[in-house]
């Protein structure tokens, strides 16, 4: 049986990608939702989170992440809408390690067909899934577990001069948060607190 590393090495992932993660694109057709592959037998299971050749082939074009994050925060903690401007947008894939958050991506592209429009998932360690959220969105999360642990790699580095944030309950973009479901009051940053509006 040939093992994933040797699928790689010997330059086999190109026809082997599409057993090792599952792209599904979501109602904005940039932004997908990313499965990956389980290896179970009696001792657990191992997957990758990551591999640049196959990750990159399935998007269809090359990309390179810079840093990686993570966050833990308990539930009924929100954070975002996040995003970059001018030269540091960042893209990010965001996977959760522990718990389960509501995860969403809003379109501020000026000349997409879906500027203003939003997409959710539901993330979880149970789950597996990962988000691809690519440059041009702003991002953020809702904590609906006791707790989460929150991993993303971005495209670009942090640059706190360059970080701007959407208001969380715009009502433009009307953003349909879990937070009844859940029985709790948003717990949001002073910073976050002061996001602007999408129609400002």
């Amino acid at each position: 049986m040939i093992g994933v590393c040797d699928v790689v090495r010997q330059g086999l992932f190109i026809t082997y990608a599409d057993h090792l993660m599952k792209l599904t694109r979501t109602k904005i057709r940039d932004v997908q939702i990313i499965e990956p592959k389980m290896f179970i037998d009696a001792r657990g299971y191992f997957f990758e989170s990551f591999n640049h050749h196959v990750f990159s082939k399935a998007l269809g074009y090359d990309l390179t992440f810079v840093q990686d994050n993570q966050s833990r925060s308990m539930r009924g903690v929100l954070r975002g809408l996040h995003y970059q401007v001018e030269h540091a947008v960042q893209g990010k894939l965001v996977r959760v390690v522990e718990g389960v958050i509501f995860d969403v991506a809003v379109d501020i592209r000026p000349a997409s067909a879906t500027y203003g429009q939003w997409v959710s998932e539901i993330l979880s360690a149970e789950n597996r899934k990962q988000i691809w959220i690519p440059e041009g969105f702003a991002h953020g999360f809702l904590v609906v577990s006791a707790y989460a642990e929150v991993c993303y790699k971005t495209t670009d580095y942090w640059v706190p001069q360059n970080e701007r944030s959407l208001r969380w309950d715009d009502p433009d973009l009307a953003i349909h948060w879990p937070l009844t479901e859940i029985g709790v009051a948003p717990l949001i940053s002073e910073r976050d607190q002061q996001g602007h509006f999408f129609r400002r």
